[in-house]
């Protein structure tokens, strides 16, 4: 390839990861007013320097300010977070696996995450786990406990992308099989509970879980950024190849696996299970923009919080006052799109 064509391919390639983030943010702030009668969006400016201000809770318009800054900008900060998390997790998974049918939930972190929230739904008793901080605090440390189990055993038999795939499946029809037990003898209300947390939502963001879902997920991103250029040995060769060139495969994939659960974990605790958005982002990524992880990371990111971001907003406002779930609308519209992108390209899944 000549200089020049290597370099307007890697202006588009810029442009398309810039465009795709203007639409996010364009997309994230026409949100905050969409439903709310007679206001303007630059409401959310008002609403904003009043916080600022200190005048909050001052004016006619209280109201108002309060459902823009502690309900819609909260889910909607949340939603572009998860989708950037999920869908750089599932990138990295995919590349260290070699396997692009992989995403962190293979691994059986959903699961796990799932098990832990029912437990803490079902059987918790006093004020801690019948809190939502108990049941994010369980979810978390059971999705984080099977990710370190799925190392642990793997790094027994050997690190390769087949007994992570294979160690993670067994995981999350274990996990499953104990959620489902849990479910077979609660109670009717708490089964209830146990379902609803299961589908995924962001009825439950708060400020708090902004902050601290954006903290891991920024950190994380900035990490793997790092090792752009091993994952792409990593995902084009075999672990042979990849040690011929100076790489360490093992290393890369236990830090970057490591990674993937540890953000995985952080945002499914605060949302409940978000599937399929980790597996078809770095898909449509890859299929559009390629396979250089110092574009493919940053895009699959950025698609990943559209994503989620459009199907939270069509869950809410489809069937309303219905909110349907995030979880669910997501492989709706989904399936679509990722088939459609398939067929576009005349290539299959390898």
């Amino acid at each position: 390839m000549l200089e020049k064509d290597y370099k307007s391919l890697k202006r588009k390639k810029q442009l398309i990861i810039l465009g795709t983030l203007l639409l996010t943010f364009i997309c994230g702030y026409f949100f905050t007013t969409i439903g709310l009668p007679d206001i303007n969006n630059l409401q959310v400016f008002t609403a904003v320097q009043k916080l600022l201000n200190g005048t909050i809770n001052n004016g006619s318009d209280v109201a108002v300010n309060k459902i823009i800054l502690l309900l819609r900008m909260p889910r909607i900060l949340l939603a572009i977070l998860a989708g950037v998390g999920l869908a750089v997790a599932g990138a990295a998974m995919q590349s260290v696996t070699r396997n692009y049918l992989v995403s962190p939930f293979t691994l059986g972190i959903s699961s796990a995450a799932a098990f832990g929230a029912s437990m803490c739904i079902v059987f918790g008793s006093g004020a801690f786990f019948q809190s939502d901080a108990g049941m994010i605090i369980c979810a978390f440390a059971a999705s984080c406990g099977c990710g370190l189990v799925v190392y642990g055993v793997s790094r027994q038999i050997g690190i390769t992308p087949g007994s992570i795939v294979l160690v993670g499946i067994a995981l999350n029809y274990l996990f499953s099989a104990m959620t489902a037990t849990i479910e077979f003898f609660a109670k009717e209300h708490k089964l209830e509970a146990v379902v609803q947390w299961t589908f995924g939502t962001f009825n439950r963001a708060t400020w708090e879980s902004v902050a601290l879902t954006g903290i891991v997920v920024l950190i994380c991103l900035a990490v793997l950024m790092l090792y752009c250029l091993p994952l792409n040995a990593m995902a084009a060769n075999d672990d042979e190849t990849v040690k011929s060139l100076g790489v360490n495969p093992e290393r890369i994939r236990t830090v970057c696996g490591l990674l993937a659960v540890f953000m995985t974990s952080t945002i499914i605790s605060f949302t409940g299970v978000i599937g399929f958005v980790g597996l078809i982002a770095p898909h449509m990524a890859r299929f559009i923009i390629g396979n250089d992880h110092r574009y493919y990371l940053p895009f699959a990111a950025v698609l990943g919080a559209l994503l989620l971001l459009l199907s939270d907003t069509i869950g809410k406002f489809i069937l309303y006052p219905v909110n349907i779930p995030v979880g669910i609308i997501i492989s709706f519209l989904g399936v679509p799109l990722f088939i459609h992108l398939i067929l576009s390209k005349r290539q299959g899944i390898e």
